[in-house]
């Protein structure tokens, strides 16, 4: 059977699972999300089962789904047709919305970006796999990057996954690598981007638009600096502009999630460090991988790290209390088992700059 019908028919059965599925929308008040990433599509992914026993009611994939690392879109299309037949993915299908963005393995190049020639191929592929509504601006546009707030006034909850990989610039290699360190040094070109104008403007606005709590999700990590794999710091000029927008745009309740380290981590950039622009500390939550354990260097330099990194299977799960005067967000890094074994606590006034 060709590789084509074998997708037809996966998306086929997909449309019969998700036109039964509980699906979020504008007016629902989330209070449980969960997110992860790296997931290599052709060996086990038990984890899923225990996602979906959390019961999330978003779960938000956020880059390096699929080990797609092809110009082959039949291959590419092949790899996601094995990540849609696991049993606990569709399982965690049939029980809460799904938000994806991409990060280099599923864009289709190791830590590629804006000089991948099949971006455009690929990001069909995955609007494809992912059934984007046909009234989507993903359909219209370069890049995966999304936006959509849940919930009614008071409780509004605003998504924002990013695209680190269609606009980025070629990073730059240290002539020898550092030891202990990634192959990638800072950059202060001015003229590399990360996310590309067009995504940058985009981002202005949605920072622009009401919500209580923003969740960016970015594939790579935002706030950490030291370990010299791709990261925001790879342009430092980038980060900075990043931060310095949240605070232009009065953007209150920021934190971001990513993932692409194969380990877990909890960050967070203090109200009053030099680089931040905000005007309130700045969390990042890491959490990978789904089913690739051991990855990372755990004795990695992070200043901004809460305690230790977590280097076994792994997910995370962000719940929100809505009945308190002062609404408390809990992010939760948790192993195979679904228990919590990173955790950080704060109440949306911590996220507010005191003005």
């Amino acid at each position: 059977m060709k590789v084509h019908t074998v997708f037809a028919l996966v998306l086929g059965v997909w449309s019969l699972v998700l036109s039964s599925a509980a699906q979020a929308d504008e007016q629902t008040v989330l209070t449980r999300i969960a997110f992860g990433s790296c997931a290599r599509q052709n060996i086990p992914q038990p984890i899923w089962h225990t996602i979906a026993d959390a019961k999330p009611q978003l779960f938000l994939f956020i880059g390096d789904n699929i080990y797609g690392d092809t110009e082959d879109m039949d291959r590419m299309r092949a790899k996601y047709a094995q990540l849609g037949a696991k049993p606990g993915y569709q399982k965690l299908l049939k029980h809460c919305k799904l938000l994806a963005t991409w990060d280099d393995h599923d864009y289709g190049v190791n830590d590629g970006g804006a000089e991948y020639p099949k971006k455009k191929e690929s990001q069909q592929v995955f609007l494809e796999f992912y059934k984007e509504p046909k009234d989507s601006p993903r359909w219209k546009r370069e890049g995966v990057y999304l936006a959509q707030t849940f919930g009614p006034k008071g409780k509004r909850v605003q998504v924002i996954l990013l695209d680190t990989r269609y606009f980025r610039s070629k990073l730059k290699r240290a002539p020898k690598r550092p030891k202990g360190r990634g192959p990638y040094i800072d950059d202060d070109d001015t003229n590399k981007t990360m996310l590309g104008e067009a995504q940058w403007k985009w981002l202005g606005e949605q920072l622009r638009k009401p919500a209580e709590l923003r969740i960016i999700a970015s594939s790579i990590q935002v706030v950490p600096q030291h370990h010299g794999w791709e990261y925001w710091q790879n342009f430092p000029h980038e980060r900075r502009r990043l931060f310095k927008l949240i605070g232009d745009t009065k953007a209150n309740g920021v934190v971001f999630i990513s993932g692409d380290r194969h380990h877990a981590e909890i960050s967070r950039l203090p109200a009053d460090d030099k680089e931040n622009g905000a005007g309130y500390p700045l969390i990042d939550v890491t959490s990978s991988s789904l089913n690739q354990a051991g990855g990372g260097n755990f004795r990695e330099r992070n200043d901004h790290r809460l305690g230790d990194n977590f280097g076994q299977l792994n997910f995370a799960t962000i719940d929100i209390d809505w009945t308190k005067s002062n609404p408390a967000v809990q992010f939760d890094i948790r192993d195979i088992k679904g228990k919590a074994v990173r955790s950080l606590g704060v109440r949306l006034s911590e996220l507010r700059e005191n003005r």
